[in-house]
């Protein structure tokens, strides 16, 4: 089968490859280009562009861009049913005299074309009607090409959706002949099982999260039943800066590798205009990987604020402080920079910038460089420069070390939101503004690339299992450690402490 080049392939800097379109024509078939370049087109014939035959195959960019889009119009499934439709009424593959040879020529590329779709969009097949629609396709191909084998119960009724997945043996049923006919077993055979274990691995990290959740206390409730004085806390794990630092970027390498390319469209998904289906939007969302990992990020700056409230001595405060300042740096270097931003803000909560007497202790020149880089002003200039050089050397990097980059990840939420809010979904004329996605293929590809890079910092399974599940201070834990380390400094600070020594601590 031909093999895919990477997604940092896939776009140009001017937001997609210039070389995808050769016609020549403004319109053409429902389509409308300026330079060469697609702009826009109906939906129908956007869909169109998409199926292959005999003659032609269309670019991996415009196979991204479109599959990541076409859901904020319609369901995967249902494209998937228009494109077996298509693919069966061009080809004629459901016609026994169609010409043996055409269909040769042309099932490969449908092949390739459904490769694609599980390689990149795995998620979309957790809809058995997805999984339907790709066991016929499959199912035809196969038939055209004299070698029946019925897909039926074969993967798609046996595939272990909510267990541990083993691989099995796949046997398919029917004479097979000709060396071609087994290159399609083995290509078919390696598309299914390939999906099927990214599936497992999905459903097995869910339950892992799921038992992370339920396994969370807060902070103040293990203090009331255990005593300060044998609570660790993670210098006692973890002494070295730069080992934690490594052991936060597996964790966020781990949580951005299952966030799916989709989930950044079906998280503003609205209502299509033109579409008169009111009830099918509640069915688009099969994953919540983005919601998790904006969670873990919330989880590190508590984390950082508590272990920074917890000690009663004020050196300590001061040396945990100076600690993830360190870590901090390391994260920078890594290029890990959304656990950055999460120690920083966890520093910049408020139960912890008021300890005054704490930061009069602390070496704060570090602190205040980060601070720095990722300073909020210019639309977070310092760090997008920041970013463009960690992106740039990753594109040029030699061991894996040097390919880590880790975006601050609630702003990229936020670009892209904005893209999506700022250019309209369809135009005037009813087309679909493909130049509008374009743009937004071009930062999600970009992130498909950073999320694929394997961490090559060996685990410490104590370190994350700390990172991981030690229990955190809620808001109001943290306000009350903070005065109880250094009191209240004014009237309302006062009422706080005791409202919250009345309410956690049942004391007056």
């Amino acid at each position: 089968m031909p093999q895919t080049p990477p997604f940092s392939a896939m776009f140009d800097s001017s937001g997609y490859n210039r070389n995808l379109y050769q016609s020549a024509e403004d319109s053409c078939g429902g389509l409308y280009y300026h330079d060469n370049n697609l702009l826009s087109g109906s939906l129908e014939a956007l869909i169109q562009h998409l199926v292959p035959n005999v003659d032609y195959y269309p670019d991996r960019t415009y196979i991204f861009t479109f599959l990541l889009s076409s859901r904020l119009f319609m369901h995967p499934y249902e494209l998937m049913a228009k494109v077996c439709h298509l693919c069966v009424e061009h080809q004629r593959l459901s016609d026994p005299n169609s010409d043996k040879n055409q269909i040769r020529k042309i099932a490969p590329k449908i092949l390739q074309l459904l490769t694609e779709w599980t390689e990149t969009f795995p998620y979309d097949f957790r809809d058995e009607r997805m999984m339907r629609n790709l066991k016929d396709l499959a199912h035809r191909i196969a038939s055209g090409e004299e070698f029946p084998y019925d897909f039926v119960e074969l993967w798609v009724g046996k595939i272990p959706w909510r267990r541990k997945w083993q691989p099995t043996p796949v046997f398919l049923p029917g004479e097979f002949h000709g060396q071609r006919s087994m290159t399609y077993r083995k290509n078919v055979q390696q598309m299914i099982q390939c999906l099927i274990r990214k599936l497992a691995a999905l459903s097995q990290y869910e339950e892992v999260l799921a038992k992370i959740s339920s396994t969370s206390t807060d902070r103040l409730t293990v203090l009331k039943t255990k005593p300060q004085s044998i609570q660790r806390d993670i210098i006692t794990v973890c002494s070295d800066p730069y080992t934690l630092a490594q052991q936060l970027t597996h964790i966020e390498l781990e949580r951005l590798n299952y966030i799916g390319p989709e989930e950044f469209v079906q998280a503003f998904v609205q209502k299509d205009p033109l579409d008169n289906d009111k009830s099918c939007y509640s069915e688009r969302k099969k994953t919540r990987n983005l919601e998790a990992y904006v969670e873990w990020f919330n989880r590190l700056s508590y984390l950082v604020a508590t272990e920074i409230c917890m000690p009663v001595k004020k050196k300590h405060r001061a040396r945990m402080i100076e600690y993830f300042i360190d870590v901090a740096r390391e994260c920078f270097n890594i290029g890990n920079f959304n656990s950055l931003m999460a120690i920083i803000s966890g520093m910049n909560m408020s139960p912890v910038s008021r300890l005054k007497k704490t930061w009069a202790k602390v070496k704060t020149a570090k602190f205040d460089v980060l601070e720095h880089q990722m300073d909020p002003s210019s639309n977070f200039y310092n760090y997008r420069t920041a970013l463009r050089g960690a992106a740039q050397r990753s594109l040029t990097a030699h061991s894996s070390r040097e390919k880590i980059v880790i975006p601050f990840f609630s702003l990229l939420i936020k670009d892209i939101y904005f893209l999506n809010e700022g250019c309209a979904n369809r135009l005037p004329n009813g087309h679909v503004n493909f130049e509008k996605f374009w743009e937004l293929a071009k930062q999600v590809s970009e992130f498909m690339t950073w999320k694929q890079v394997e961490c090559p910092f060996e685990r410490d399974r104590k370190i994350l299992q700390h990172l991981l599940t030690v229990p955190v201070f809620s808001e109001d834990a943290l306000y009350l450690a903070s005065y109880e380390s250094e009191g209240p400094e004014n009237h309302i600070e006062k009422d706080r402490w005791k409202s919250l020594r009345s309410s956690l601590l049942g004391r007056v």
